[in-house]
């Protein structure tokens, strides 16, 4: 402790100024990342016309409320977040459901089948039917405009299961596995009794990959959803950035006054677009951080 103590109270000028580089450095890299989502942030909120001016930097100008009006007012917006919901708890209910006992069975080295099986799901990473051959696979079993095209499609993802299979193989010793073993637990106790248990960090990395991945899922809904009502939030924004885009252009009313309108507010509600669609993921990813980390670190290193 006192060596330690030495170091820090003799520290030569060029510590002191490594030490000052490297702060500036980090503070730059933190501010050129978080800058935008901030500016994104106070722009949906300052005077349209002052954010076209430059006006707007470090805090909001001329507060005005309007984007959001406009988009909370939108009843699809409500219709597309309830979707939106839905198809993320379910997903992602379904989706820890198949990977994790997967994954786990696949890391047991006594599981004979585990090579050809890995080897099929990692086939899937490479070669897929494409998109046509899928549109009439799922008309033929009947998912297209239903919700479970968000759900049973996307069951599995390979990636995700490779990780999770990374972990158990690792992270779990092979000593609780014998202990548990003489202690008359069967592979179904030891999973749900001593594997899952211990498994916190990489089940809340996985859990946030999944709620990510339904959360913004554009395409299924884009491809496969014909009623409005089951289209989820993603869709409905792009159509409301849309509408609003046309509207900009001159659409709105006699003389270009409606379209000037729109445009003076466009650039706001594309902002206020962007917030809304981001908040509950920011929200949610602060209560998982602390196992995020170690969750992606786990299974990188053996030995």
């Amino acid at each position: 402790m006192l060596s330690t103590l030495a170091r820090h109270r003799y520290r030569t000028p060029g510590d002191v100024a490594f030490s000052a580089l490297v702060a500036i450095t980090l503070a730059l890299v933190v501010f050129v990342t978080l800058y935008p989502i901030y500016f994104v942030v106070i722009a949906s909120m300052s005077s349209p016309q002052l954010v076209q001016s430059g006006a707007v930097w470090f805090l909001p100008q001329g507060i005005s409320w309007f984007g959001y009006e406009q988009i909370l007012s939108d009843q699809r917006i409500w219709t597309g977040y309830r979707n939106t919901l839905l198809y993320t708890v379910v997903g992602t209910a379904v989706n820890m459901l198949v990977t994790i006992p997967a994954a786990y069975a696949l890391s047991r080295r006594e599981f004979v089948a585990r090579k050809p099986l890995m080897f099929f799901f990692a086939f899937t990473m490479f070669f897929n039917g494409g998109l046509i051959p899928t549109y009439l696979l799922y008309k033929e079993i009947g998912l297209l405009n239903n919700m479970w095209v968000f759900i049973l499609p996307t069951a599995l993802n390979v990636y995700n299961l490779i990780i999770a299979r990374a972990f158990y193989e690792n992270s779990i010793p092979e000593e609780l596995h014998e202990a548990a073993r003489l202690d008359g637990a069967n592979d179904f106790q030891f999973f749900a009794l001593v594997a899952l248990p211990l498994s916190k960090a990489i089940l809340s990395v996985i859990m946030l990959y999944y709620l990510v991945q339904h959360w913004n899922d554009f395409f299924t809904g884009l491809v496969f959803i014909r009623d409005y009502d089951k289209q989820p939030l993603q869709i409905v924004l792009r159509d409301i950035l849309i509408s609003n885009s046309a509207f900009a252009g001159g659409a709105g009313g006699a003389g270009g006054t409606g379209g000037g309108y729109g445009q003076q507010y466009a650039d706001q509600i594309k902002y206020g677009v962007i917030v809304v669609s981001t908040l509950p993921v920011v929200i949610l990813y602060p209560f998982l951080q602390k196992y995020f980390e170690k969750g992606v670190m786990i299974g990188s290193v053996k030995g």
